[in-house]
C-alpha cells in the first residue's frame, strides 16, 4: 500500500515537470516607457506639463510688462466714417459736360457735317433724319425738328458753320421743352418734411441714385432722412445706409422681407419728429409688367400719403435702354403719378435723344441726369448746357 502511494507521487511529479518544460511560458507585457527618455516629443505623457513645474508667484507677475499680464480687448473700436461735404450742384452739369460730350458729340458732328454741305438735297435731309432717329429722339420729334430746320435754312439762307450750329442748337433746345418745371420740391411744407419717392425697374441704379440724390440735397443745404423701403434685395438697406452715413443722414430700415409700406411710413414719421427738410424713400425695383408688384408700389405711396402728400415721385431710367424706357415710364406714371425723370448712365453708350422723346411722350420733365459712377456725378438737367455738350465745341 505504501509503495502504491509512492508510485502515484512520482507520476504526479513527472506530469508537472513535463508541463513546465513543454508548454511555453507566457511573456509579461513590457513595462510602460519612462516619460521623457528617448521618445518622440509631444506624445503621451511627454505632451503634458509636469505637475511640479514651477509657477509664477504674485511678485513675479507684478514685475511683468503690462501687455503680458492684461488680456487683449475682445473687440477693437471702429471709428465712425467721416462726414463728407459734397460739392455744390450749381454748375455741376457744366463741369461734367466733357463726359457727356465724349459719348454724344458724334451726333452733333454728324448733323453739322450734313448741314454745312453746299447743297442740302433730299438725301442730306434723310441723313439728318436718320441721325436723329438713331439717337433715340423719336419719330414725332424728329419729323418736327427736320421740318423746322428745312424751313429756316431756306428762309434765312444760312450756310456758315457758326450759323448752322446756332440754328441746330436752337431747334434741339426747343425740342427739349425748356419751359418745363425742373425744380426739385424738397423744402418742408406746413411743418412736415418734403417726401420724395424714388421708383424704377430693376438694374437702373436706383439705390445708388438715392444715395447720390441725398448728396445733392445736402450740397444744396437740405437736411435729409433716408427710408430703406427696398426690403427684398439683399443688402439694399446696408447700401443706402452707407450712402447716408457719408453725408451724415440717418436711415430708417426694417427687417429683410418686411412690408415696404410700413418702412416708408415710419421713415416719414421719423423725419417729421426729427424736423428734417426732406425724407427720401428708396423703393424696390420692379418690372413694369408685373401687376402685383406695381400694385404694391401704389400701396406704398397711399400709405405714405396718410401723413401728407408725396411731393416728388422720381422715376429712374437707364438711358442705355433707349425707346424701351418709354414703355416703363408710361406704366409707372399711371400707377404713382411720376413728377420727374432721372436719366442715368448718360456718360456711356446712351443716346441723348431719349431725353427729348421721354419728355415729349409723357410731358414729364427730366430733372436729373447721371454722368458717371462718382459720388457727385448726378447733376440737375439744363437743356441749354445739354445741347452744348451734345454738339461739342463751336
Amino acid at each position: 500500500m505504501i509503495w502504491l502511494w509512492v508510485a502515484l507521487a512520482i507520476v504526479l511529479v513527472a506530469v508537472v515537470l513535463t508541463v513546465a518544460l513543454v508548454v511555453p511560458r507566457r511573456r509579461r507585457p513590457p513595462a510602460p516607457p519612462e516619460p521623457g527618455v528617448d521618445y518622440r516629443p509631444g506624445v503621451g505623457d511627454d505632451a503634458e506639463v509636469p505637475r511640479d513645474t514651477p509657477t509664477r508667484s504674485v511678485g513675479t507677475v507684478a514685475e511683468l510688462p503690462v501687455e503680458d499680464v492684461l488680456a487683449p480687448p475682445a473687440e477693437e473700436l471702429v471709428a465712425p466714417p467721416a462726414v463728407e461735404t459734397p460739392e455744390p450742384t450749381a454748375g455741376r452739369l457744366l463741369r461734367l459736360r466733357a463726359r457727356l460730350a465724349r459719348s454724344q458729340s458724334g451726333l452733333g458732328r454728324g448733323l453739322l457735317a450734313v448741314l454745312s454741305r453746299d447743297r442740302l438735297d433730299e438725301d442730306a435731309w434723310e441723313q439728318i433724319e436718320e441721325s436723329l432717329l438713331t439717337a433715340d429722339v423719336g419719330v414725332g420729334a424728329t419729323s418736327e425738328i427736320v421740318e423746322r430746320l428745312r424751313n429756316r435754312t431756306k428762309v434765312l439762307g444760312t450756310r456758315s458753320p457758326a450759323e448752322l450750329r446756332a440754328l441746330l442748337s436752337e431747334e434741339l433746345v426747343t425740342a427739349l421743352l425748356p419751359e418745363l418745371d425742373r425744380s426739385l420740391h424738397t423744402l418742408p411744407v406746413a411743418g412736415r418734411p418734403a417726401v420724395v419717392m424714388v421708383v424704377g425697374v430693376n438694374g437702373t441704379g436706383k439705390t445708388t441714385t438715392c444715395g447720390k440724390l441725398a448728396r445733392v440735397l445736402v450740397a444744396d443745404g437740405r437736411t435729409v432722412l433716408l427710408g430703406a423701403a427696398d426690403t427684398f434685395r439683399a443688402a439694399a438697406a446696408d447700401q443706402l445706409q452707407t450712402w447716408g452715413a457719408r453725408v451724415g443722414a440717418e436711415t430708417v430700415r426694417g427687417p429683410e422681407g418686411g412690408d415696404p409700406a410700413s418702412v416708408a411710413f415710419e421713415a416719414v414719421k421719423a423725419g417729421t419728429a426729427a424736423g428734417v427738410d426732406t425724407v427720401l424713400i428708396d423703393t424696390a425695383g420692379r418690372l413694369h409688367t408685373k401687376v402685383g408688384l406695381m400694385d404694391e408700389l401704389g400701396k406704398v405711396k397711399r400709405v405714405v400719403e396718410k401723413q401728407g402728400p408725396v411731393d416728388e415721385t422720381l422715376l429712374v431710367l437707364d438711358a442705355t435702354t433707349g425707346q424701351n424706357g418709354l414703355t416703363q415710364a408710361r406704366v409707372f406714371t399711371e400707377v404713382v403719378d411720376v413728377t420727374g425723370i432721372v436719366l442715368t448712365k448718360l456718360d456711356g453708350t446712351a443716346k441723348g435723344g431719349i431725353v427729348i422723346s421721354v419728355q415729349r411722350e409723357l410731358g414729364v420733365p427730366v430733372k436729373l441726369i447721371g454722368l458717371g459712377e462718382g459720388a457727385d456725378d448726378l447733376a440737375p438737367f439744363d437743356p441749354q448746357q445739354f445741347v452744348e455738350a451734345l454738339l461739342g465745341e463751336a
